[in-house]
């Protein structure tokens, strides 16, 4: 079913074609309800390349009448907005009912870059809101933002971010701030915590409607592997597992922490998704926790792999009913344990410009890591001084980066030995693997106070560096620097 209207009066048409998607599992999986307006809402930052990879216009999303509907204080033709209902464990403790507190998801769109879900985050209050108010900060919009277009342009799976619109509406945090809304973009939503809430009401006909609906959009191959005994739901759960794993091996590469790795913020497409008290590693501390609400540690960077897993044995708890067969649950998840290490080795020689495996790769990885932990370097600088000298210029700068001189030399030493015999070749390609530039935190809080101040300027430079982070910016060369002593001393948690 086609969902195509005109635009009746006081709605946007973006003269895009709507799909059933989501909203044909029915009720029990939603409910609907229109956004909360927001008063006076100006647009902060337009992703305008992925507009024009949805088959829309930037020029009528930035009109005045198209941030109004970006802020959800006008309707759209032929959406439907819809909360959604899951469960998941946070921090570890089963938590029960959750669902989309403060989200609206607008519908699915036919796209030139296939179907793509539109969401708003911050639009109003839902009947999963908890006592929340529904709505999300400038603050945090403005990280979201930043952030899912930040892991799209390291090629790391993401959902992403169409825009950030902002209002001088008051919301309540651990201070007063200013309401904001994204506009979030993905094929799904879906998450580990969907499944989760109809497993543990017994709910087992749409728990498989659920399970079924995400196998024909997305692993259609499920139903014809002859693995795992031919069961589609054990075959859905070990490409979640794999597509899980090969994400977490990316994250731990380039050094990006999530901070809240609950099983609802867990993408069933193994995409990043819900950008909170992310972070990634200034000085290399495998310990570090960039969640400041996370007292235990428990999303700790160096825990993260093992989370992830802890993660996809609740979704094997969840869809035991429809696999039916314990053995085969935990086949499907072991399926993580083989391809994590392997994804993770693989980026970590692409880091080394190194294009097969040898032995004594992982001992190689394992020194350096060890080095850098020891004192304490930061972790992307290190990793794009070391490709620069591989390309062919000086050691110093990056053995300047090294308190323990005598052992990073002992390393360096070997790992030539270890290199190709066109260095430069090898150079170049870590130049085209290890960034010049991630979103570190006192960039992104640089951004948000000139955006406090209305100054949207510091919001869109910093965009347009996230967007090629290999490339070298030279007229942007502070942005990769070193951290000023005070970002040490930003903290983000969960309020947003």
């Amino acid at each position: 079913m086609t969902f195509v209207t005109d635009a009746p009066s006081g709605a946007l048409d973006l003269g895009a074609r709507w799909r059933e998607g989501f909203a044909a599992l029915g009720p029990a999986f939603f409910t609907e309800l229109p956004p909360a307006p927001l008063p006076d809402p100006a647009l902060v930052a337009l992703n305008e390349p992925l507009a024009r990879d949805l088959g829309l216009d930037p020029r009528q999303l930035a009109t005045e009448v198209g941030v109004r509907a970006l802020t959800g204080s006008l309707a759209v033709a032929g959406s439907r907005p819809l909360a959604t209902v899951y469960s998941g464990h946070q921090f570890g403790v089963w938590a029960g009912q959750l669902g989309d507190g403060r989200a609206l998801l607008l519908g699915e769109l036919d796209t030139p870059i296939g179907p793509q879900e539109l969401q708003f985050k911050g639009s109003g209050r839902t009947p999963y809101s908890r006592m929340g108010d529904g709505r999300a900060v400038l603050r945090s919009s403005i990280r979201e933002f930043l952030g899912s277009e930040a892991m799209h342009g390291l090629g790391i799976p993401t959902t992403r971010a169409l825009s950030v619109t902002g209002s001088d509406a008051p919301v309540r945090r651990e201070e007063m701030e200013t309401a904001a809304v994204v506009v979030r973009v993905a094929p799904s939503f879906i998450r580990f915590g969907h499944f989760e809430h109809f497993a543990s009401r017994d709910q087992l006909d749409d728990l498989r409607r659920l399970a079924d609906f995400v196998i024909d959009r997305f692993y259609p191959f499920c139903r014809q592997s002859e693995a795992l005994a031919g069961n589609p739901y054990a075959a859905l759960l070990r490409q979640v597992s794999e597509r899980t794993a090969a994400l977490l091996a990316q994250w731990q590469a380039v050094g990006f922490c999530h901070g809240v790795m609950n099983t609802d913020n867990m993408s069933i497409l193994g995409l990043t998704i819900d950008y909170g008290p992310f972070q990634f590693l200034d000085a290399f501390d495998p310990n570090h926790i960039c969640n400041h609400s996370d007292e235990t540690g428990r999303y700790a960077y160096n825990r993260q792999p093992n989370v992830a897993y802890w993660n996809l044995f609740c979704l094997g708890q969840a869809l035991y009913p429809l696999i039916g067969d314990e053995e085969l649950t935990l086949a499907a998840l072991e399926s993580y344990k083989t391809v994590f290490p392997r994804e993770y080795e693989a980026r970590m020689r692409a880091k080394l410009g190194l294009a097969d495996a040898q032995d004594g790769d992982r001992a190689l990885i394992e020194r350096v890591l060890q080095l850098l932990a020891r004192d304490r370097v930061d972790y992307t600088i290190f990793w794009r001084r070391l490709s620069q000298h591989v390309a062919g210029e000086p050691a110093e700068p990056v053995r300047d980066l090294f308190l323990d001189r005598e052992g990073f030399d002992a390393w360096l030493l070997d790992f030539g030995h270890r290199l190709p015999a066109d260095r430069r070749t090898a150079g170049l390609a870590m130049l085209r693997t290890n960034p010049k530039f991630v979103l570190r935190n006192h960039l992104g809080e640089l951004a948000i106070r000139r955006a406090r101040q209305k100054d949207m300027g510091g919001v869109a430079e910093l965009l347009s560096i996230v967007q090629a982070p290999f490339d070298e910016h030279p007229a942007h060369d502070a942005m990769a620097g070193f951290p000023p002593d005070w970002a040490s001393h930003i903290e983000i948690s969960c309020s947003s």
